[in-house]
């Protein structure tokens, strides 16, 4: 689309998930990119597609791991070194860690979270915003989450550095009101990048509810340019959660969350035991059924023959959609669905041809 040719956005953690999405939505739009991450051979790899594909005419790697003491400075005096004015800030890098505070998580790993999910952050928007001000004129985009807004057990630490993003980042926008630079917070719910793995969260009850770091990335964007105060991606399923958040006792929301961050529960036999029966009852429904139109078959005039060989194909899979349907509900209930099939087995058997008209409804 090439919209902004000559301005420059700078993204962290942009080598892969929401950071890697966002940077492509800004190089089809023309900017220019300085993208931050820990694996220059990534970022070196995404710019040569971003070269090729959008034609981006200037792009920057700076290789720096964010956790590490002045590594914002540090990123911030290579831009200025190289000339480089910065139009839009994406502090899109952080990470997570699982498990319980007291016994399950470690120090070390806590605090270099702390450090990059808070204090990097915050001094990286420091540094530019300063500049931005100075000039009139800028966007802030930080990456806060869905958890900033309610308690989380198991992931108690990470969801407390993006509770500070999140409200760090609307008190900017109340600062920043009378200017022409704005700041933007984006929460997604849990989405599909390599997040959890990182975090040993990969398998936790909430991974079944992933969302696609595209759409993500994409709502954040449009919110950025809109000059938004935030970004719930995932239409009214998760902004109901927003409104939760705020609604509902917090005892309640950290049950809910407790729930949603346990590990899922190994299968269970009996469960494994409900499937088989299913596929069984569904297989007898199969063999009652084609018994029955047999029998209507031979029995019937030469007309009605034909009439049957007509709509045979569409019978045919409605009668697959009705098996379907069965096997989904068997496994919540093997008895009531037995009991349905049953009696519409019975029925097949007793009108013979004309049960043609009940299988394609």
């Amino acid at each position: 689309m090439n919209t902004e040719t000559g301005k420059t956005a700078l993204i962290t953690g942009a080598s892969s998930g929401i950071g890697q999405e966002l940077a492509k939505l800004f190089a089809q739009d023309g900017y220019n990119l300085v993208l931050v991450g820990r694996s220059d051979d990534k970022l070196d790899r995404l710019a040569d597609v971003f070269k090729s594909n959008y034609g981006t005419q200037q792009i920057t790697v700076i290789s720096k791991n964010l956790s590490e003491e002045d590594a914002a400075q540090d990123v911030y005096n290579q831009i200025k070194a190289k000339g480089i004015t910065i139009n839009v800030l994406v502090n899109d890098a952080g990470v997570g860690l699982y498990g319980l505070f007291a016994t399950d998580t470690d120090w070390e790993r806590e605090k270099a979270m702390i450090h990059l999910n808070v204090l990097a952050l915050t001094q990286m928007t420091k540094l530019f915003l300063y500049d931005m001000l100075a000039r009139n004129e800028g966007k802030i985009l930080n990456l806060a989450s869905l958890l900033s807004i309610t308690p989380t057990p198991l992931m108690a630490v990470y969801a407390g550095t993006k509770a500070y993003v999140y409200n760090f980042t609307q008190s900017l926008v109340n600062e920043l009101k009378d200017t022409n630079v704005t700041i933007t917070a984006l929460l997604p719910n849990a989405t599909d990048t390599d997040f959890f793995n990182k975090a040993n969260a990969e398998n936790t009850k909430i991974t079944d509810e992933l969302q696609d770091p595209v759409m993500v990335a994409q709502a954040g964007y449009d919110a950025l340019m809109s000059g938004k105060s935030k970004a719930i991606p995932g239409g009214l399923k998760n902004k109901s959660y927003e409104v939760m958040a705020y609604l509902a006792p917090q005892e309640t929301l950290a049950s809910l969350m407790r729930e949603k961050m346990s590990q899922k529960p190994e299968p269970e036999p009996e469960k494994e035991a409900s499937v088989s029966v299913a596929w069984g009852i569904g297989f007898g429904i199969a063999v009652i059924a084609g018994i029955a139109l047999t029998i209507g078959y031979k029995n019937t005039s030469d007309f009605q023959k034909a009439r049957y060989r007509y709509k045979a194909k569409s019978a045919g899979n409605a009668l697959s959609n009705t098996l379907s349907s069965v096997l989904d509900t068997v496994v919540n209930g093997v008895v009531d669905a037995y009991q349905n099939t049953k009696e519409k087995a019975e029925k097949l058997a007793t009108k013979g041809v004309d049960i043609e008209e009940d299988v394609v409804a």
